[in-house]
């Protein structure tokens, strides 16, 4: 269930009596400030924090409890997630992982489940009323990556490259906007032969939100520039539509692994108000010119437009919102 009672909400980690600048190996501020609490209450949300951790990552099975501790809560102070890292640790081994706590909203939480949905990855998360939960996704932050291996000599910049036309594939037909370098991570898992990579988004907040179009393609953000470089280098437009083509195929299958899910997912987010009705007028126009489909001009809400978009890439139309579909089959001669 991803709707769970949680002890300890976004709002009480604001609780605190100081903070201080989490600073990297490199002594460089990191834009994340380490936050102190009063002891009292600090145990108190410590414990809690510790109980949604394991939840998190197994089923809340609290044996483990006794064996974790909080190291760290850092809140981050750069754009406009604010979110919260925990930094757990395991007191035996000194093995540690992080979560995080954010500001549950509609864009953030439909991103998730699209992610869930329609993506090669799996991610855990819950929520509850104005809180939501996430683990921690494993990865080499796109700007690092960007200024620290693409230089490097075992750097197999076709598979990148790949990688790169995909995951902007995936993310153009879900409607997932923002991913600028900082918004995504890079996973490198070795191969016999050479390294495969996956690039994997971080942040959800901006699914089918904003107006523009380009905002939901990542290779025109400017940080992204060196790896489109890349991709313009070694990938010729045959290829990288053909690399297209094969993500739509495996965005396609996904759809008959939860059919009744997406079915819910799709009927929720068509009913509710995402964003306003400015950016809705704008995205709405410039897909309907890019697919030439005046069907998109009849989308009343974002969750429409998303649902369109998917059926017009993926040639799913069963997929499209049903008040679409009967609005089309109604004007066939």
């Amino acid at each position: 269930e991803r709707e769970l009672p949680l002890p300890v909400g976004y709002d009480n980690l604001l609780q605190t009596v100081d903070s201080y600048p989490l600073m990297n190996d490199k002594n460089e501020d990191t834009l994340w400030q380490t936050m102190v609490y009063d002891q009292h209450y600090g145990r108190e949300i410590f414990e809690g924090l510790k109980q949604i951790y394991v939840l998190l990552r197994s089923g809340g099975d609290r044996k483990i409890l006794p064996n974790l501790y909080v190291d760290r809560v850092d809140y981050c102070t750069f754009g406009n997630t604010k979110p919260f890292r925990v930094r757990i640790v395991n007191q035996y081994n000194d093995n540690h992982d992080y979560f995080y706590v954010k500001k549950a909203d509609a864009s953030r939480i439909y991103g998730l489940e699209l992610e869930q949905l329609l993506s090669p990855n799996e991610i855990n998360f819950h929520i509850d009323r104005e809180t939501l939960v996430e683990e921690h996704i494993i990865g080499v932050p796109g700007d690092d990556f960007i200024n620290n291996f693409l230089s490097r000599e075992d750097l197999n910049e076709v598979r990148l490259a790949k990688e790169f036309i995909k995951f902007n594939e995936r993310c153009f037909v879900r409607l997932l906007g923002d991913m600028r370098a900082y918004n995504y991570v890079v996973e490198m898992t070795p191969d016999f032969e050479q390294n495969q990579y996956r690039v994997r988004a971080i942040d959800f907040d901006q699914q089918c939100y904003e107006g523009r179009r380009s905002f939901y393609l990542p290779q025109f953000f400017k940080n992204n520039l060196p790896v489109v470089d890349l991709c313009s280098r070694l990938i010729n437009l045959e290829t990288s539509h053909q690399y297209q083509r094969e993500e739509r195929t495996l965005i396609k299958r996904r759809f008959n692994v939860a059919p009744s899910r997406i079915k819910k997912l799709r009927e929720c987010m068509c009913q509710d108000r995402i964003s306003s009705d400015e950016k809705l007028t704008r995205l709405r126009s410039e897909l309907g010119r890019m697919h030439k489909d005046p069907r998109f001009e009849e989308c009343r809400n974002m969750g429409e437009v998303t649902f369109l978009n998917v059926a017009v890439l993926l040639d799913l139309m069963e997929e499209a919102p049903v008040r679409l579909l009967q609005s089309s089959q109604a004007n066939r001669p």
